[in-house]
């Protein structure tokens, strides 16, 4: 699994993960793991928007499908483990498992880092499973601070995003005098300041402006137009709501803040406790495709991998200990086998 890991992350060229969705590195990795799932004996489909699912046939076809998985794109200069641990360990815990009474998938969304778009789609279109369980590295420092190996998720945090254009006038640096200037640059960061400001004053809310382009872009030139994405991001709708208005933008995406089911849950937590780990509960400030299935009806849950290095993610640094990737896989495979077999 270790080694299937390395081979995805080298797929589209470093430094880091380079996969974005839909490109061809996406789908060289998706091809990728559909051989590995094809010699798992696994029956391999793709469906209408890309998303591919590897499924192993239950011995009561007409009981709920239990899957589980993630996604293999990446954003720009990624990790190794974000999304492609979910889907191998994925595979890995189908494989222990075998034949259960309820058929089991792995499925890997297409293009989660852009908008969720591949697990968005199939939740418009369908079949879906009864319940969604997912692995995944935490991408924080919480369980590497209180030293726990993996967390159970209660929920994942709901999100608003959309790209904003300011504009002004160009004109010489040098011969423009800097009163009566339309510094179109000078207004956007004003407003990355305000989006700041609004998101202290809510509790467990964040506001990103992550992405900043410049026009024209001469060092000699005043800024005619500048366009920027904003990401906000709180635990829950009513918050949620306040802190977009507080910003001022209208969302062209908005995700729903998604609880994750208890019963599922409390199969993880049971899962840690028979093995003599902490089971820590925590929220995910991450948008995640199990969060998108839980607000089209699918019973959810998801099981963090303590990261290491400070919970960095989304960057070459990003990191998760072998030995805690072995006891996800672990935890993963029983719990899918409980949920697999219930009646």
């Amino acid at each position: 699994m270790l080694e299937r890991i390395e081979e995805i992350f080298a797929i589209g060229g470093g430094p880091g993960a380079n996969r974005p969705g839909f490109g061809d590195a996406e789908q060289r990795a998706h091809d990728r793991a559909a051989t590995w799932f094809e010699e798992a004996g696994l029956a391999v489909e793709v469906d209408p928007d890309g998303n591919l699912l590897a499924r192993l046939a239950g011995e009561d076809p007409g009981a709920g499908e239990i899957w589980t998985g993630s996604h293999l794109d990446s954003v720009p200069n990624g990790g190794r483990f974000d999304g492609v641990l979910g889907v191998l360990a994925g595979l890995e815990a189908v494989q222990r498992i075998g034949r259960a009474r309820r058929t089991l998938a792995v499925v890997v969304f297409r293009d989660e880092e852009r908008g969720l778009t591949g697990s968005r789609a199939r939740v418009q279109r369908g079949p879906l499973p009864e319940v969604y369980l997912e692995a995944h590295i935490e991408q924080g420092p919480i369980l590497e601070r209180v030293g726990a190996p993996l967390g159970v998720v209660t929920g994942i945090v709901g999100l608003a995003r959309a790209e904003l254009v300011f504009h002004g006038a160009a004109g010489h640096a040098g011969t423009t005098p800097m009163e009566g200037r339309r510094d179109a640059l000078v207004t956007a960061a004003e407003f990355v300041l305000h989006a700041r400001a609004a998101a202290l004053g809510f509790p467990d809310c964040v506001a990103t402006v992550g992405r900043l382009e410049v026009e024209p872009g001469g060092e000699n030139v005043i800024p005619e137009r500048v366009t920027l994405s904003i990401d906000a991001r709180a635990p829950d709708r009513e918050r949620l709501d306040a802190l977009v208005a507080a910003i001022g933008f209208e969302p062209s995406l908005v995700s729903e803040p998604a609880p994750m089911d208890e019963r599922v849950q409390a199969v993880l937590r049971e899962e840690l406790e028979q093995r003599g780990l902490p089971a820590p509960a925590l929220g995910s400030g991450a948008g995640h495709d199990a969060g998108v299935l839980a607000g089209g009806g699918v019973r959810c849950g998801m099981l963090f991998v303590r990261s290491g290095a400070g919970g960095v993610s989304h960057s070459p640094d990003e990191w998760s200990d072998p030995d805690d990737i072995a006891l996800c896989v672990d935890v993963l495979a029983s719990a899918l086998e409980r949920l697999a077999n219930a009646p």
